[in-house]
C-alpha cells in the first residue's frame, strides 16, 4: 500500500489532507512539527511526503534540505501559503519535486500526489531494463539509481535523475523547456519553464567540474538545453 507523510500542524488542514488521503486508499503517518517529520521520513520510509513550509522547531524548508543532505530520495510535494516565484523558487532548491499554494482543493492536491507517484512507478520500471551509461566521467546505473561523477557518487533527488536521464538519452539535441516540462514533469502538473531552470541549475552543481562554466548541459538562449556528450571525451 502506497504511503503519504503528513508533515503539517494546522489540525484541519491535517484532518482534510488525511481524509483525502485515505479516501485514495493510501496509508497516511503524520508528522505534527519538522524535527518529528525528519524522523517519520527516516524510519517509516514512506512513498511519498506532503511538506509544508511553516512549522513549529524545524521549517518546512530546513526539513528538505536535511531529508536531501541525508541521501533520502523520497519525493516531496511542498505545501506553502506563500505564493511569490521566489518562495516557490527556494522549494525547489532545497529539493523538492513539486509545490501546492494555499489554498487548494483536496482534488487538485490527490492529482498532484497521483502524478508523482505515477512519475515514480514510471521511472522504477523503466530503470529495471534500460542499461547503465559510462562514459568518461559518468556513470548512471539506470537500475539503482546512482550517479558517479568524477570518481565520486553524487546523491540526485528522483526528478533530478529523471531529467540527467532524460538529457544523457538524448545527448547532443536540443530540447525545449516545453519538451522536458512535458517528458520529465508530465502533463498533470502545474510548473513552470523556471521550474525547469531552477533542477537544471542543481543538475549542474551536481555533475559539473565548474558549474558556473559548465561543459556538460549547455544552455541554448531562448531555445532550451543540450547534453553535450562530447564534452565526456576531452
Amino acid at each position: 500500500m502506497t504511503k503519504v507523510l503528513i508533515i503539517e500542524d494546522e489540525p484541519n488542514m491535517v484532518l482534510g489532507l488525511k481524509d483525502s488521503c485515505e479516501y485514495e486508499g493510501y496509508e497516511v503517518a503524520v508528522a505534527r512539527d519538522g524535527k518529528e517529520g525528519v524522523e517519520k521520513a527516516t524510519t517509516e520510509k514512506p512513498d511519498i511526503i506532503l511538506l509544508d513550509v511553516m512549522l513549529p522547531l524545524m521549517s518546512g524548508l530546513d526539513v528538505c534540505r536535511t531529508l536531501r543532505r541525508r541521501g533520502i530520495e523520497t519525493p516531496i510535494l511542498m505545501l506553502t501559503a506563500k505564493a511569490g516565484e521566489a518562495d516557490k523558487v527556494v522549494g525547489l532548491e532545497m529539493g523538492a519535486d513539486d509545490y501546492l499554494s494555499k489554498p487548494f482543493s483536496p482534488r487538485e492536491m490527490v492529482a498532484r500526489v497521483r502524478a508523482i507517484l505515477r512519475r515514480t512507478d514510471s521511472s522504477a520500471a523503466a530503470a529495471e531494463t534500460a542499461p547503465s551509461y559510462h562514459k568518461g566521467t559518468l556513470k548512471i546505473d539506470y537500475r539503482t539509481y546512482e550517479v558517479f561523477a568524477r570518481g565520486q557518487q553524487i546523491r540526485l533527488t528522483l526528478k533530478e535523475f529523471e531529467l540527467l536521464r532524460f538529457l544523457v538519452q538524448n545527448s547532443n539535441r536540443v530540447l525545449s523547456r516545453d519538451q522536458l516540462l512535458d517528458r520529465v514533469w508530465g502533463g498533470e502538473t502545474f510548473v513552470t519553464p523556471r521550474t525547469v531552470d531552477v533542477h537544471i541549475r542543481r543538475l549542474r552543481k551536481a555533475v559539473e567540474e565548474d558549474d558556473r562554466r559548465p561543459r556538460l548541459i549547455l544552455t541554448l538562449r531562448g531555445v532550451g538545453y543540450k547534453f553535450d556528450e562530447k564534452a565526456l571525451a576531452e
